[in-house]
């Protein structure tokens, strides 16, 4: 009986417990996260439905959805707070100095709250996402990314604005911010800390990411997530270890499979190695041609003129690729600058979570350089911006290259957060291949440009292209015109007419469409030029970006060891060959007809692909094709992980 009383004493303070008193505070916080959370969720929703991202029928199921996602990440948020309430002593709650101590966080919340609802808003606009590795990538990096957003969007009336929208609502709930505690046995506040751990622990085992991908459209299911538990669940899991999450076959099935894949006519695999590791035999004699890649930002092939633009954006790249060898189905493999750089210097696929470039035990990895100073060649790698950002100073003083970038360029006429003008850049990177030039070294030069990047801010004078204010279009425009420049100057150089250059994008203008990964977006533009050894034509094969070491390497007919992921696509295409793609945690094996998705929390899909509409549609699953997809990933994940990916015999 007096078990019974106990309990029967302790459920009616506990429900007062969890409908109030003590959590009060606790509980607002909670209400008006969700409130935040709900209507940002339905401004993404209008957005995407203006856009026909979405459709009417998809929003019940997705604001459902959603408000799953905001009672978790509520429960995330708020609960450490509703324990202190819970565990702190009466007389300290309810004296003066400590409500009002409460009262000034709780504001401080509010605002913090409102403000991120208003970044979700531009950060969605911008990547048709919620958080992801994006957000909390650019935040191991907060002088670049915070002066860039300042320069880009208009943070001041944003701010303004929610402290005037917080201002309102602390206004409105004074009384209750500042009013005392209620009481509450140990019991009952014991009895409520269990019900919020069991919440919090039954939230953590049965709600995962996963939960949010019951759409085959993309931009539903991220707009059915919540910002706040996207990018925690992105900042957990940005180290993947691949086998965990997703699919993989048994070693040795693996390494045949791959070994099979990556077969060429004009290679050799070195028979004491299950991986692919191989020798590459040229077709003629050694070309000691120069080598100069602008890796360029951001240029999709979506503006380019010679890839069917009718703006005319880029009347110098199209005037080049009239006279250069143009690859008309390139793509790269992901959707920022260090997939770019990883895919094109070292011919990796795109694992999922950080790029090589960014982790750790990344040195003396085989890349590009590796063949190119093996042959004589003096690689460096020139950025305009400060190459601390991303890791790159690292990665490439790491792997042969010498490094110069904003710290050693002298007198730049303009310059912005992300760098100097991609002007500036060229001028300091043609004064280094003179030099390189004039002391008889080979050159092979690796040029990273920033220009065309928010916030679009220009050189004043630029024909067609604003100081500021004129966006991606002012950002392509001046792209092409620095390209122009480039090439009027280097012309007239005793270097010029034995130097091949690649102009490759480093990525895509952005990813936009409603498929977990949008191949469109992938399009980017490929030239060689050089017109004293480079015959204009065009070339259809689908290539890749990790296919441009080996296919450059293969026109000046090097023998190599390699254990590169792509190949020369001028002598070794293959029908059915699979190019890697990834977004966010999701990647893929595309072979121009049919994307192979390989997913996190180890999913699988398959999709026929419309080169004309870029539509998808979901088919059945090639259950060979998936594994060709598995392996590329997972035997890339062991290399590196087993730091099996490094320099190959003779090179």
């Amino acid at each position: 009986m007096p078990s019974q009383q106990t309990s029967g004493r302790i459920a009616p303070a506990l429900a007062g417990l969890l409908a109030g008193g003590r959590l009060r505070l606790a509980w607002l916080l909670a209400a008006i996260y969700l409130g935040i959370s709900t209507a940002t969720r339905i401004v993404l929703a209008a957005v995407a439905l203006s856009n026909g991202q979405a459709s009417w029928a998809s929003l019940p199921a997705m604001m459902a959805v959603g408000l799953c996602f905001d009672l978790v990440a509520s429960l995330y948020l708020f609960t450490p707070f509703a324990v202190y309430l819970l565990v702190a002593p009466r007389r300290l709650l309810d004296a003066r100095w400590h409500r009002w101590l409460l009262a000034v966080l709780f504001t401080a919340a509010m605002f913090g709250l409102l403000y991120l609802g208003a970044v979700e808003y531009f950060f969605f606009d911008e990547f048709n996402s919620r958080f992801n590795f994006v957000a909390v990538e650019y935040l191991i990096y907060p002088h670049e990314v915070f002066v860039n957003i300042w320069q880009s969007y208009p943070v001041l009336r944003v701010l303004v604005a929610t402290a005037a929208i917080t201002a309102s609502l602390a206004w409105l709930l004074r009384r209750p911010l500042v009013a005392p505690s209620g009481a509450g046995s140990w019991r009952a506040r014991a009895a409520a800390a269990a019900v919020l751990a069991a919440a919090l622990g039954a939230a953590w085992l049965g709600v995962n990411i996963s939960a949010s991908r019951y759409s085959d459209n993309r931009v539903v299911n991220e707009l059915a997530l919540n910002g706040v538990y996207a990018f925690f669940s992105a900042a957990l899991s940005n180290d993947l270890d691949y086998d965990a999450y997703y699919l993989t076959l048994p070693d040795d099935e693996a390494d045949a499979r791959l070994r099979s894949l990556m077969a060429t006519r004009h290679s050799t695999y070195f028979p004491e190695t299950d991986h692919i590791a191989r020798h590459v035999t040229a077709d003629g004699t050694p070309k000691h041609w120069n080598v100069v890649v602008l890796l360029e930002e951001s240029l999709g092939a979506e503006f380019v003129g010679a890839y069917g633009d009718t703006r005319g954006l880029t009347p110098n790249f199209d005037r080049l690729a009239g006279q250069g060898m143009l690859f008309t189905h390139a793509y790269a493999t992901g959707t920022r600058t260090v997939r770019g750089m990883e895919a094109v210097t070292a011919s990796f696929p795109p694992v999922p979570g950080e790029s090589i470039v960014k982790r750790p035990h990344n040195e003396g990895m085989f890349n590009w350089s590796t063949v190119m100073a093996h042959n004589g060649y003096s690689p460096t790698f020139i950025y305009g911006g400060f190459g601390t950002f991303d890791n790159m100073n690292y990665f490439f003083g790491s792997n042969g290259y010498r490094v110069i970038d904003r710290t050693d360029m002298d007198d730049p006429h303009f310059a912005n957060i992300w760098g100097v003008s991609d002007e500036d850049l060229f001028r300091n990177a043609v004064r280094v291949l003179d030099d390189q030039h004039a002391h008889g070294e080979r050159i092979f030069s690796v040029i990273m440009t920033t220009s065309n990047h928010k916030p679009f801010t220009f050189p004043p004078g630029v024909p067609g292209v604003p100081e500021k204010g004129g966006g991606r279009e002012a950002g392509i425009r001046y792209a092409d015109y620095a390209i122009g420049r480039f090439f009027d100057t280097v012309k007239a150089k005793p270097w010029f007419d034995d130097t091949l250059f690649v102009i490759v994008a480093d990525h895509g203008a952005r990813v936009f469409g409603s498929e977990d990964i949008p191949v469109r977006s992938y399009e980017i533009p490929l030239l060689l030029y050089s017109p004293g050894h480079v015959a204009p034509g065009r070339v259809d094969t689908l290539t890749s970006q990790i296919d441009v070491a080996p296919t450059v390497i293969g026109m000046l007919d090097f023998d190599y060891d390699s254990t590169f992921f792509g190949i020369d696509v001028l002598r070794d295409h293959h029908p059915g060959r699979l190019i890697p793609l990834n977004h966010n945690r999701d990647i893929a094996l595309f072979d121009g007809r049919n994307l192979f998705e390989i997913g996190f929390r180890k999913t699988s899909a398959q999709y026929a692909y419309d080169p004309a509409t870029h539509r998808q549609a979901p088919v059945a699953v090639d259950p060979e094709r998936r594994k060709d997809a598995i392996v590329i990933f997972q035997e890339a994940f062991e290399l590196y992980s087993e730091r099996m990916y490094n320099v190959a015999r003779r090179n």
